[in-house]
């Protein structure tokens, strides 16, 4: 029977350890940076100084739309057009709003609705995919917001 001596670890071996230990650690930054640079939709603010000094009015804003009870269902009509259906708004209210990528890659665009009993449609319709939806209806001094998602 013969025995087989083991090999000694040598410097060669650390090297190679600590090469491919390294190798990896920078291939996954590499991956990582290049995937947040492509993905990154913008910034939210520019400035969160000046931002926050406005926090306190937005609460109360917030709180004012909040007492009025309205509520919006918004969604993507057959036609790609975008439909809001209003409960506890008053007749005759406006409807303004926003289409925006949720990722920053396709441009903004602003919609316009016409009423349809209490539904509001967009003049125009908006690219397929996932959009985010703001709107904005004034009805006299009130004003009230919101924000969905559609596909």
């Amino acid at each position: 029977m013969t025995t087989r001596a083991a090999r000694p670890f040598t410097g060669r071996h650390m090297a190679a350890i600590m090469i491919a230990f390294f190798g990896v650690v920078i291939a996954v930054n590499v991956l990582m940076a290049s995937l947040a640079s492509r993905t990154f939709g913008g910034v939210v603010v520019e400035n969160s100084y000046v931002a926050s000094q406005h926090f306190n009015r937005w609460l109360d804003e917030a709180g004012a739309e909040r007492r009025l009870g309205w509520r919006a269902a918004i969604h993507r009509a057959p036609d790609g057009r975008i439909a809001v259906t209003l409960t506890g708004a008053p007749e005759g209210a406006v409807v303004t709003g926003e289409a925006w990528h949720p990722l920053g890659q396709a441009p903004d665009h602003l919609l316009r609705f016409r009423p349809q009993g209490a539904t509001y449609r967009s003049t125009r319709p908006v690219p397929a995919g996932r959009w985010r939806i703001r709107i904005e209806v004034r009805a006299g001094a009130q004003r009230w917001r919101s924000e969905q998602t559609v596909s």
